[in-house]
């Protein structure tokens, strides 16, 4: 009688083990772990643009040449004040300015910008020594602003330029003559542009119109405490036609006197 209930037994235990196997094989298996996270790549900043500008010789006679030599890095765009504009990154340009001034050069690029300067001192022959020491006045009835109008003549400029044109030394070199006989006189100099360009590089323009000329009369001799600069920029035109006759008048630098 004990046999046949091993026998059932057995196969209770066969059938409870055969459940368990088929309740495992439904058995869902976890996730798998997500993959670790990759740091992000730090941004690295646009370097800062760098630029040098020399001149040689940094001093000349009037008429001479001077090079001026360039070298930008890290920028997208260069320009060079006064005159020569928009240059290359790397280079150089001759230049013959008429009276003493400063180049300056910016270069621009993601990184900012940056600038340098160079100076150019330009000796103007002195006047020679006066025949007479007597002022240049004549016999009038003229004021002294009258003849400060008469004596010492607007001078004109190149379009976009400050440097004083050759054309230009002689009437200035007579006003000089003029101021130096009389040594009271007190003036201003108003520097004028025409009407392209923006206001406010046309007020910068006009500055270094009229500081070419203060350089200029002082070189010959005449007291810088004896003069005022002013620049008007375009506020101030003689004309107002749009021809290249009338740009010429308004680009100018004028002499008016102190009060």
């Amino acid at each position: 009688m004990t046999l046949p209930l091993n026998r059932s037994r057995v196969g209770l235990m066969i059938l409870f083990v055969a459940a368990l196997a088929l309740v495992a094989c439904h058995h869902k298996s976890p996730p798998p772990p997500p993959p670790p996270a990759v740091a992000a790549t730090p941004t690295t900043a646009a370097p800062a643009p760098t630029i040098t500008l020399r001149a040689n010789p940094a001093t000349i006679d009037r008429g001479g040449s001077v090079t001026l030599t360039w070298d930008a890095r890290n920028s997208t765009s260069v320009r060079i004040e006064p005159g020569l504009g928009d240059v290359a990154a790397t280079g150089s340009r001759d230049v013959t300015p008429g009276s003493s001034v400063t180049y300056q050069a910016v270069a621009t690029g993601p990184g900012g910008s940056a600038s340098d300067t160079a100076r150019i001192t330009v000796n103007t022959p002195p006047l020679p020594p006066p025949t007479t020491t007597e002022p240049l006045r004549p016999n009038t009835n003229l004021t002294i602003e009258e003849l400060l109008q008469k004596n010492v003549q607007t001078v004109l400029f190149d379009y976009d330029k400050a440097d004083i044109r050759a054309d230009q030394v002689s009437n200035l070199t007579t006003g000089a003559a003029w101021l130096k006989q009389n040594p009271n006189v007190k003036f201003t100099i108003e520097g004028h542009c025409d009407e392209r360009g923006s206001e406010e590089y046309n007020l910068g323009l006009g500055d270094r119109r009229a500081n070419a000329v203060k350089q200029f009369l002082v070189s010959q001799g005449i007291s810088d405490a004896r003069i005022n600069v002013i620049s008007y920029g375009e506020e101030r035109p003689v004309c107002r036609d749009e021809t290249e006759d009338c740009f010429q008048r308004n680009r100018r630098a004028e002499f008016v006197l102190n009060p």
